[in-house]
């Protein structure tokens, strides 16, 4: 039995569920509706029934204090009594012996009860009593009078209460008719919004046309959840965009060495069915052949690994951790030296703080270097600062190439731009995007400059951290430490 009981108001949330916004607020407008009508009927049926009630008790003590009166004067036993007319009060006689006179034709009360009996022989004053016989119920008085009582009664009437209750009811039922008829217009009308919102988001994942946007109207929350639904579709159009921006530049950017690297494969598979290989390449032609084909899967390589990294969008998936960013630059210079072993590269670092994710910083300092070390000179190193500068922490990649163009610096960070200088060396152009990225993502800034040596200075700002209560082995460098 109680399983079967608790599965009844399950079903019941599980069928309100199912129903539609309209249908919901109709019921409940219709419920609210009916709440107020039943409780308005309990509570006018109380007053009135009471002041009935409270009227009749009043009348008959008139009535009864008329008839006392007459029988302390004329005797109980001799007092007039009048035919009873059909209608109206109930009156009886109680005389000292305990018998009873009533008016000729009076139908029958109740018999004397111990209570009214008491005042007859001289007990309490006066008695209000109501009596419920098989057929009527009667509100009886009794008096006392000389010797005995006088007792006027009357037929309770619940009549005006029952018409009250039915008017009420109608009323009722006719007031939860409108009622639900104004809640689903009420639905329907402040619904209207959400139909429209609706049907957007249907056209959109219909269409894909992300273009689309919902006209701003109405007021508070409707128009809150408008202008975030417009907002949402604008960062959907904008990340569209970008997307097909990123396929864009990257189909043009792999053509090129996809091109030289087909072309280099399909001479040596031509030379070599011939059986000309060794006759029309000797030893160094191949070797240099050999040479640009690992080049080329090398920038191959290099920019799968760059657009993989730049398609991410965001490098939150790393934990950020406060850390000293002296070691995440001596981390990066050792790994650029192993990339680019004849660049020397000057340090010049002291310890300073920051909270950040090590390996995107890391790799932004490799893209740094690498970038200085296509255009230094074998002869001159390539400078590299960190500092604390007031709550920032500075690192500045400083080479003595031949600069960046003036025209050019506006786009240095653009994805895949590359100068048209650079278009000869190796590269995807997509290493100083990714060092901008990774300076926004924490809260820094990347910036180009000319160098006092001529060459570029390359400078991230980023935000200087308080360093741990127990540090482990901070990191010190001297002055102008060199790393080959």
């Amino acid at each position: 039995m109680s399983g079967s009981a608790g599965r009844e108001p399950r079903r019941l949330t599980r069928w309100w569920r199912r129903r539609s916004l309209r249908t919901r607020m109709t019921v409940i407008a219709a419920t609210a509706i009916a709440v107020s009508v039943f409780v308005a009927f309990q509570v006018a049926t109380e007053l009135l029934g009471g002041e009935l009630q409270e009227t009749a008790r009043n009348q008959l003590r008139a009535d009864s204090r008329a008839l006392a009166t007459n029988a302390e004067r004329a005797g109980l036993a001799r007092v007039e009594l009048p035919p009873y007319p059909g209608s109206g009060q109930l009156v009886r006689v109680i005389l000292p012996d305990g018998s009873t006179r009533t008016p000729a034709g009076q139908p029958a009360l109740p018999p004397v009860s111990e209570h009214a009996g008491r005042v007859a022989q001289g007990g309490p004053a006066d008695l209000m009593e109501s009596s419920d016989s098989d057929e009527d119920g009667y509100i009886i008085y009794t008096l006392r009078a000389g010797d005995g009582a006088v007792q006027v009664a009357r037929v309770s009437d619940d009549s005006p209460i029952n018409q009250l209750g039915f008017g009420m009811l109608l009323i009722g039922l006719l007031c939860v008719a409108g009622g639900a008829l104004v809640g689903r217009t009420v639905a329907r009308t402040g619904l209207a919004p959400i139909d429209r919102l609706t049907a957007a988001a249907v056209h959109v994942a219909h269409t894909q046309d992300l273009d689309a946007s919902i006209p701003d109207e109405g007021g508070g929350e409707i128009r809150r959840l408008i202008q975030s639904i417009n907002d949402m579709l604008t960062a959907l159009r904008e990340s569209r965009q970008a997307q097909r921006l990123l396929a864009e530049d990257a189909a043009h950017e792999l053509k090129t060495p996809l091109t030289s690297l087909r072309l280099n494969v399909e001479l040596l598979i031509r030379l070599d069915r011939r059986g000309t290989l060794d006759s029309a390449l000797p030893a160094e032609s191949r070797t240099r052949l050999l040479n640009d084909l690992g080049a080329q899967v090398a920038e191959l390589t290099t920019l799968a690994a760059e657009l993989t990294d730049l398609a991410r969008g965001d490098i939150s998936d790393e934990n950020t951790e406060v850390l000293d960013l002296a070691d995440v630059v001596v981390a990066a210079v050792t790994r650029a030296r192993s990339r680019m072993p004849d660049i020397e590269v000057a340090l010049d670092v002291s310890s300073v703080w920051v909270s950040g994710r090590p390996a995107a910083l890391q790799r932004a300092v490799l893209n740094l270097l690498d970038n200085a070390g296509k255009w230094s000179p074998a002869d001159q190193p390539v400078q590299v600062r960190l500092r604390a500068e007031g709550t920032s922490a500075v690192l500045e990649v400083d080479d003595a190439g031949p600069g960046i163009d003036v025209a050019d610096v506006p786009r240095v960070f653009d994805r895949f731009y590359r100068a048209d200088s650079a278009r000869a060396l190796p590269g995807s152009g997509l290493g100083l995007s990714i060092v901008q990225r990774v300076a926004d993502a924490h809260g820094g800034r990347a910036t180009v400059a000319r160098s006092a040596r001529g060459g570029t200075l390359l400078r991230v700002d980023l935000p200087a951290a308080s360093p741990p209560a127990a540090p482990v082995a901070p990191f010190t460098a001297g002055e102008d430490t060199a790393v080959r």
